[in-house]
């Protein structure tokens, strides 16, 4: 990643100018008509048009997914997005880090200097997934469903089982996770009222011809503290996660326009998040929701800066109960995490969400500091499939 002198070569400064997304609604919803390159698309386009960049001067579209048919999708969806045939594509998997990972690897191909422009994201159509089978000897089709994500003597537990093991592991009451997963629907719900969601969708076309999905359809304005404790134990008998505290499966796209300090000057870019660094790390496959927090904390003792001088924190809420357990491990308020909601009220699109979190980084920190230039620090932060995190710092500032 970036080394101490790149912010002194606005050449090798990598910076995000522009992030979008789509709606996050409810796997096989309103958004099941569309496959994983029609989601995509119109985020690719609509960054493009936002940052007036020449389409042909795209250096590649660097895209995470989890579960997609592979054929790589990025190259597929840069085309649908009317981007010239010169423009390549790179489809990257870490699972639900994949979106992030990918804005991760476009930060350090910027960072190698060239000034290199690229689009940069994450997309997933859970609704439209293909079905996945491993052929046996005899030609027959085994489905599954979901891979093998470690061997199998490393424990590769069910996302849920693996949630149930971190309350367990690190003390995470039931009631403590249903008071956070209730928080983080009623500032989702807050925040969408208050229109402040609104600049950063790029609306889809419904399945009823001329009418468009333009809003999030994840928070619940009938949840409360009663409906809460009345959901019982998904994965574990007796457990503690519960439907109620955790996330549900969403479609969902957003992306990022990344390039160099000195190409967004020359864009006429007047401010933007730089990426001061980006770490990724291993843990127990069989407590896998902690990794966000080690990749964050070895992120912040590499760049020397502390957790409390972060101002905004996004953490992908799979479950309450790994959300409160890295926040408690880097010492985090969690009233100054996720202010606005995440993934338990608004969906886990799986490799589109660490590519949510940055936009939703860049769209808070323009709200708060656009006007007084502030210098404003931001992680992003999600833990993955067998057993790893990673972590992004970024820094908003006029450019």
């Amino acid at each position: 990643m970036p080394s101490s002198d790149i912010a002194d070569d606005p050449s090798r400064q990598p910076v995000i100018i522009a992030a979008l997304r789509t709606p996050i609604c409810r796997a096989n919803g309103q958004l099941k008509h569309l496959r994983a390159p029609e989601l995509l698309a119109p985020v690719l386009r609509a960054l493009v048009d936002a940052t007036g960049a020449n389409p042909a001067q795209v250096d590649d579209v660097i895209i995470g997914n989890a579960v997609g048919g592979g054929g790589n999708l990025a190259r597929f969806a840069a085309l649908e997005a009317g981007l010239p045939v010169t423009v390549p594509g790179v489809t990257v998997d870490r699972q639900c880090g994949s979106g992030l990972d990918a804005i991760a690897l476009a930060a350090r191909l910027v960072a190698g200097r060239g000034d290199p422009l690229f689009l940069a994201g994450g997309v997933e159509s859970i609704s439209t997934a293909p079905a996945r089978a491993h052929r046996n000897a005899d030609g027959s089709l085994d489905f599954y469903a979901r891979a093998t994500f470690v061997p199998q003597g490393f424990g590769d537990p069910d996302m849920g089982v693996a949630a149930e093991n971190v309350a367990e592991e690190f003390n995470i009451t039931r009631e403590h996770q249903d008071e956070f997963a209730l928080r983080s629907h009623r500032r989702a719900i807050d925040a969408s009222s208050a229109g402040r969601f609104s600049g950063e969708i790029v609306p889809l076309p419904s399945p009823v011809p001329g009418r468009w999905v333009d809003a999030d359809d994840g928070p619940r304005p009938s949840l409360s503290s009663a409906l809460m404790v009345r959901f019982p134990p998904s994965f574990v008998s007796g457990g503690t996660v519960t439907a109620g505290n955790s996330c549900f499966d969403a479609d969902a796209a957003a992306a990022v326009v990344i390039t160099s300090l000195k190409r967004a000057r020359e864009l006429g870019a007047a401010e933007g998040m730089m990426v001061l660094g980006c770490d990724t790390k291993g843990v127990d496959p069989k407590l896998l929701g902690i990794g966000a927090a080690h990749a964050a904390e070895r992120l912040l003792a590499t760049r020397q800066v502390s957790a409390g001088d972060v101002g905004l924190w996004e953490f992908n809420e799979a479950f309450a109960s790994q959300t409160i357990a890295c926040l408690q491990h880097l010492g985090i308020d969690p009233a100054r995490a996720n202010v606005e909601g995440g993934a338990l009220a608004l969906g886990h699109g799986y490799g589109a969400s660490g590519a949510v979190l940055v936009t939703r980084l860049l769209a808070q920190a323009r709200a708060r500091y656009k006007d007084t230039g502030e210098l404003a620090l931001g992680l992003a932060m999600i833990s993955s499939a067998g057993g790893m995190g990673t972590a992004a710092l970024l820094q908003y500032a006029r450019l």
